[in-house]
């Protein structure tokens, strides 16, 4: 399966849906997108089929994944429906003979799913944070590095200071089995980390062998795991977010928002640390500049360019 044979079928969708269907700019935009994502998690899953051998697994896979993002049901239900418009015009075409979305169901909508935040409850709970304190100039810059890198809490509670590169806004996070990527982090988040170290951190009477961790406890000691759910979950109910909200809350919340703006899967599973979509390693490293790229242009927090002082 090469990604000429999906692109060709797109394209053929596209024309059909422009001049055929005479569907709006917008409408035709939507509908692209939505099989633009399937074509990628193909692509990340190792399908080795072209859209004409998807079958019914495939798309039940797929949907599987977006679920366990956290996109909400309406999300969902307007990308079924776009792959449902994609294999229909293809067996419309007679390019396939029965076609594999035929009795896919959409979400429904009681059921649960992975706790995720929309933006402006995020914005509710950083804007509650209390900046007056220490703990809260501290603490607005945890959840503003959470939010805006999609770090695991213990990677969190792990950051070095070695390990920010500010003048290039990027952070090296070390994660699981010992493996290190490097992300991309929003302004804001490096705004409130530099006023953390530079008015709080500076100031605390450091232990030995803690000095290189970044966040820090009133006793100069690195932060525990249940400190940083502590943390989180206090900034929730004072903002009167009445989910139950964790550092988790913020890596789901930072990756539906990211796909759902529009990014592109593999840059999400990148700088999520994921080493597979689903069992597949991942062996295509993206280019650091254009995963900034990507937040600078899906992220909530990032929509105008990183600047940095001199």
């Amino acid at each position: 399966m090469t990604a000429k044979d999906w692109n060709v079928y797109i394209d053929e969708f596209g024309d059909y849906l422009r001049l055929e269907r005479s569907l709006s700019d917008n409408s035709l935009k939507a509908y692209l997108s939505d099989i633009d994502k399937l074509q990628q998690f193909a692509d990340l899953s190792d399908w080795d089929v072209s859209p004409l051998q998807v079958e019914r697994k495939h798309l039940l896979a797929f949907l599987e994944y977006i679920y366990n993002l956290g996109m909400t049901p309406a999300s969902q239900a307007r990308i079924l429906a776009g792959v449902k418009a994609f294999y229909k015009f293809l067996l419309y075409r007679e390019l396939i003979e029965k076609d594999p979305s035929l009795l896919l169901e959409g979400p429904k909508i009681d059921r649960k799913l992975p706790d995720t935040l929309s933006f402006p409850e995020v914005e509710q709970i950083l804007s509650a944070i209390d900046l007056s304190s220490n703990e809260g100039i501290r603490n607005r810059a945890i959840v503003e590095t959470l939010y805006s890198s999609g770090m695991r809490v213990t990677e969190l509670t792990e950051l070095r200071i070695s390990n920010l590169y500010t003048d290039i806004g990027f952070i090296r996070i070390i994660g699981k089995g010992n493996k290190e990527r490097i992300v991309p982090v929003g302004q804001d988040a490096l705004k409130y980390i530099q006023m953390y170290t530079e008015h709080v951190r500076r100031h605390l009477d450091i232990e030995a062998g803690q000095e290189n961790y970044l966040f820090l406890n009133r006793r100069g000691s690195k932060l525990s795991r249940v400190m940083i759910f502590n943390i989180v979950r206090d900034a929730a109910e004072q903002a009167g977010i009445t989910k139950k909200v964790s550092p988790h809350t913020f890596r789901h919340s930072f990756a539906t928002h990211l796909v759902e703006g529009g990014a592109n899967l593999r840059a999400v599973q990148d700088m999520l640390g994921h080493v597979s979509i689903t069992t597949t390693e991942i062996y295509t490293h993206l280019d650091r500049d254009y995963l900034r790229q990507v937040i600078t242009e899906f992220h909530p927090r990032s929509k105008r360019p990183i600047q940095f002082n001199d």
